[in-house]
């Protein structure tokens, strides 16, 4: 199954989080769509990983991806190593996208970097037709996306570019709001986390609106990216 976007995240809700409208709005123009979380989210706070399964399956049903995987790395702890890097390139070759989606360059939580330079890694790896990998019985041909774009988290990285995403905010917020398990609550008795506060969900939002109101739209995205964003002229620019 050839997918135009792979979005990989360290943990489910990091697509989310990061680049659900752009998902969204991809998925609108017709764009086959799929996300690989790289963990199960098993050492977070709050919930559980068979919880944290549930939810993801929900929010790739509101964003309308094509597919959804997990490699059940270990939270926390997966490296960027060769055993690692080997099946971010089984996905890279199952499904062939041409561009690849993944966790921020830096941030707060040490995954979201390592999960970030690993995926960057194996983008690469993956066209190099000497590595050899195989799934479900079956030799891989070599592939390599044309572009890895990071989305932004945490931290407020100045953006390489952003994408006008009004119109799709709601479907965003309403895909990070179904894990119920790791964002505001005021009935929950579990312990708070940075990612709790009403004031981290309410960045949800304004975020967007402030990335927006830079480029004259209502809500926006931003990426940073490894290699020049090359347009074919001044008209294709909002």
């Amino acid at each position: 199954m050839k997918l135009d976007i792979l979005a990989f995240g360290a943990h489910p809700d990091d697509v989310e989080l990061g680049c659900a409208a752009t998902i969204a709005k991809e998925i609108s123009l017709g764009k086959k769509v799929g996300i690989v979380d790289l963990t199960r989210g098993e050492l977070g706070t709050r919930g559980s990983a068979e919880l944290r399964d549930k939810e993801a399956a929900n929010a790739a049903g509101i964003l309308g991806v094509t597919v959804r995987e997990n490699l059940g790395f270990a939270d926390g702890f997966f490296k960027n190593d060769k055993e690692h890097q080997l099946e971010i390139i089984k996905m890279i070759r199952k499904y062939q996208p041409e561009i690849v989606l993944c966790n921020a360059i830096d941030d707060r939580h040490i995954d979201h970097p390592k999960g970030s330079q690993l995926v960057s890694d194996a983008c690469f790896l993956s066209g190099l037709l000497k590595i050899a990998t195989e799934l479900d019985g079956a030799q891989q041909e070599k592939w390599r996306p044309k572009q890895v774009y990071h989305y932004i988290q945490w931290k407020n990285i100045e953006p390489d570019f952003v994408i006008d995403v009004t119109g799709f905010m709601d479907k965003k917020i309403s895909s990070v709001m179904v894990y119920s398990s790791q964002f505001f609550n005021p009935k929950s008795s579990e312990p708070e986390t940075p990612i709790t506060s009403k004031n981290f969900t309410d960045s949800i939002e304004y975020r967007a609106k402030d990335l927006g109101r830079l480029i004259g739209v209502d809500y926006a995205e931003g990426f940073t990216s490894e290699r020049y964003v090359a347009i074919e002229n001044f008209s294709k620019l909002i």
